[in-house]
């Protein structure tokens, strides 16, 4: 493959400089000591950063969506790993369909899906449960917990579990011991971006919460409208902080490129 030239590079530059700059300014701007959104000239100050952690809205909500996360990632999980195996290593009618089920919510818009559960939760009594935001979290996160499962299944070399079994060990056996150690790359990678993907949920959040469970980012778009003091900028520094951990995280675990482009 040819190298890139100078111009692909400055080009590949600007695009990343693009993407970047609205992140790092906001997170410059939060470090202001001044009351509105201004960048720090001359000194820097952890006032909204303090401000962030007293206010009891946002930590209140930030327990909701952590909590939220660490569910619906959970369950995602649990649904993805058996549905991941009988997608890979059977043939039975309607496989296919099952598979376009399962990764459906990637393709319908949040705002379709909001709305749609909005209905759903009004009919079967469940608006202002925590239980039912998680299933409406687990339903938007398990297409990325599934299609890493997918790829750890792929081309797994089934021999180890053959020789288990026809040594006597139960299915049950082989799956703990045998299959999923294997395959836990994919499945611990698969949880971390789900968690990612719920942690950031706002479209889809703002239909189905109610005032005792609403979630960090619908909460940070509520107090977007009614305030310009650096206090956002600030709330959107750690949760940018957050994600790009678990990014790190995400990468040193499983890698990043086995997750974007697929690369084995």
């Amino acid at each position: 493959m040819r190298k890139n030239g100078p111009i692909a590079l400055l080009f590949n530059a600007l695009v990343i400089a693009f993407m970047l700059a609205p992140l790092l300014v906001v997170c410059v701007v939060a470090f202001t000591p001044e009351n509105t959104l201004t960048l720090p000239t001359t000194e820097f100050s952890l006032r909204w950063f303090r401000a962030a952690f007293a206010h009891p809205d946002f930590m209140q909500s930030f327990w909701n969506s952590l909590w939220l996360a660490l569910g619906s990632a959970t369950l995602a999980t649990l649904l993805a790993v058996p549905a991941g195996m009988a997608i890979t290593r059977y043939n039975f009618p309607g496989r296919g369909f099952l598979n376009g089920l399962f990764l459906s919510p990637l393709i319908i818009p949040h705002l379709v899906l909001g709305v749609a559960l909005l209905r759903l939760f009004a009919l079967v009594g469940g608006s202002g449960s925590f239980a039912w935001l998680v299933l409406a979290h687990a339903l938007v996160v398990t297409p990325y917990t599934l299609r890493l499962v997918v790829a750890a299944l792929v081309g797994f070399d089934r021999s180890a579990e053959q020789a288990a079994l026809s040594l006597g060990a139960s299915q049950a056996t082989v799956f703990t011991r045998i299959t999923l150690p294997m395959i836990l790359p994919g499945v611990t990678g698969g949880w971390m971006l789900a968690f990612i993907n719920s942690f950031d949920e706002v479209t889809m959040s703002i239909f189905v919460t109610s005032p005792s469970t609403v979630t960090l980012p619908v909460r940070m778009y509520m107090y977007a409208t009614e305030s310009i003091d650096p206090l956002m900028a600030a709330v959107s520094a750690l949760m940018v902080g957050v994600t790009a951990l678990a990014m790190v995280l995400l990468d040193r675990i499983y890698g990043l490129d086995r997750v974007l482009i697929g690369k084995r």
